[in-house]
């Protein structure tokens, strides 16, 4: 008598991808920019910038390998189902439509997608779903999609839980004298035009967060913004610091970089360097909340948001 095997689902993993080393940033920049070279000062820039991090270290490619490894493991607690995790990166190989074929390769019949990034907007998620739902049309997969988990209740613990220890290493300092200020990757102005869901669902996240921590003295910042030529969502972070300190006289500053779930260029260079030079400028004492990474609770939050997907009608 045959043994029933246990249903398969794929699951593409989706971000927005980084060079695995200093030689490929040209052809990430190069894909970025819908196949146009940088110029050789935005070139340098962007070296310049990874070189900062601990010498031209890559972390997000290690680091959103682990968050893969540990969600396929935490979503394979459910015996019933054997769920197989595959990446796909919006500008660095495997590209989104690598890994929807790998799955239909591997006999793949039905899969979800979901994006490293809990809130939506149809110029970051909708793009790496239109992708995949593209690709996948194409090859005759199912697909269902994860649109955003901005309020999953884990996932607003995890980011309680960072902005309490955070504001712990204020010794000595009341919690009404440090500002928080949560943040996430700016994107141009005409979002809003399009009555795009992406600034309500990150003021969403920080109020709820801000409520559980008990906090009244806080604000949001944009960060990270693209040089286009068109009008980005602000204020930008730097502003907002020196807003802070001379409107506010405030000394203390804890950021929560809430559009961000783990550690790359635009936390460990954008905040951790460019922020905190600005910080010290100032006259600031700037402390920024840890990453998510592989945290239970964020492993717990994708897998949930994947399982309410399989169990649909």
């Amino acid at each position: 008598m045959s043994v029933a095997q246990p249903k398969r689902i794929g699951v593409l993993v989706m971000s927005y991808g980084t060079p695995e080393s200093l030689d490929q940033v040209e052809a990430y920049y190069t894909h970025i920019r819908r196949g146009n070279p940088p110029t050789p000062k935005q070139l340098k820039d962007l070296t310049d910038r990874y070189e900062a991090i601990v010498g031209g270290f890559f972390p997000l490619r290690e680091n959103t390998d682990k968050q893969v490894q540990a969600l396929e493991a935490r979503l394979n607690e459910n015996p019933d189902t054997t769920f197989v995790c595959y990446q796909g990166l919006k500008h660095a190989s495997p590209f989104i439509e690598d890994g929807v074929e790998r799955m239909v390769q591997d006999g793949i019949t039905e899969a979800v997608g979901v994006v490293l990034a809990p809130h939506y907007s149809v110029m970051s998620v909708g793009g790496y779903i239109k992708r995949a739902q593209e690709k996948a049309d194409s090859l005759g997969l199912s697909m269902r999609f994860v649109k955003s988990y901005h309020l999953h209740p884990e996932l607003i613990e995890a980011l309680e839980q960072r902005v309490e220890e955070g504001l712990g290493r204020f010794e000595g300092v009341a919690k009404d004298d440090v500002k928080v200020i949560f943040t996430a990757h700016s994107l141009p102005e005409k979002i809003l035009e399009m009555k795009d869901p992406y600034p309500d669902q990150l003021l969403e996240t920080s109020k709820a967060i801000a409520e559980r921590c008990g906090i009244t003295h806080w604000q949001f910042g944009w960060q990270s913004a693209g040089q286009t030529g068109v009008p980005w969502l602000g204020p930008d972070i730097l502003d907002v610091l020196h807003t802070v300190k001379q409107e506010e006289q405030a000394g203390h500053v804890l950021i929560c970089p809430i559009g961000f779930v783990s550690d790359h260029l635009e936390v460990l260079y954008d905040l951790d360097i460019e922020a905190q030079k600005t910080a010290r400028e100032l006259g600031l004492r700037l402390e920024r909340t840890r990453s998510l990474n592989t945290d239970p609770l964020y492993m717990e939050t994708l897998s949930a948001v994947v399982y309410a997907q399989t169990e649909r009608d």
